[in-house]
């Protein structure tokens, strides 16, 4: 059986996004790729929010295209674009024109949670996810969320969108780490409840 994998990067104090939802003020650090990298190389499917979803397609599908891209860089844009994705979203709607229609699939949020069992259910790889707070913060609350990953980086920013928002959640931890070559602290989590 698969998992519902969900991976995010945080600052010290807890926030994935800046104020206003600025990605410019987050601690990114070249690992970051690395750690996406192996992540996608589990995949079977991607899910995403519709807003994460679009921007991470915009920008890997320009990567793919650049001849100049660095190999790890090719290859993260290769299974951003080649995957089968699922974007859950009650404002996106399913376009057959786009580029990304051949390997997206849209859902409604309240048929998230089904379209997840059954995608779980199969065994050709996890269900993977990246940020996507606001898609993944409810999913955990109802116990669809298998492992969170949670990349802490050396940063406060004092303000922004918080990592979680939702009720308590059980957690345990299996893995503590720093990843290679960088100052980003790796925290692997089951959830429990």
């Amino acid at each position: 059986m698969s998992k519902l994998v969900v991976s995010v990067l945080t600052s010290l104090d807890g926030y994935f996004q800046g104020p206003n939802g600025d990605l410019g003020v987050m601690p990114f650090q070249d690992a970051f790729n690395t750690h996406n990298l192996e992540l996608l190389s589990t995949a079977g499917t991607l899910a995403y929010g519709s807003t994460w979803f679009t921007e991470n397609w915009d920008f890997w599908s320009k990567v793919a295209a650049d001849s100049s891209a660095n190999t790890r860089e090719r290859d993260i844009a290769h299974f951003v674009t080649a995957l089968p994705k699922l974007v859950i979203s009650d404002s996106m709607a399913a376009d057959p024109d786009a580029p990304w229609a051949p390997t997206t699939r849209v859902v409604h949020r309240a048929a998230a949670p089904a379209e997840l069992a059954r995608l779980k259910e199969r065994s050709d790889g996890d269900v993977v996810m990246f940020g996507s707070a606001t898609t993944w913060n409810p999913l955990l609350e109802l116990g669809l969320v298998d492992e969170l990953i949670v990349l802490v980086g050396p940063a406060l920013l004092g303000a922004g969108n918080k990592l979680f928002t939702g009720s308590r959640a059980g957690l345990h931890l299996t893995e503590a780490s720093i990843l290679p070559g960088s100052e980003l602290v790796k925290l692997r989590y089951l959830t429990t409840d």
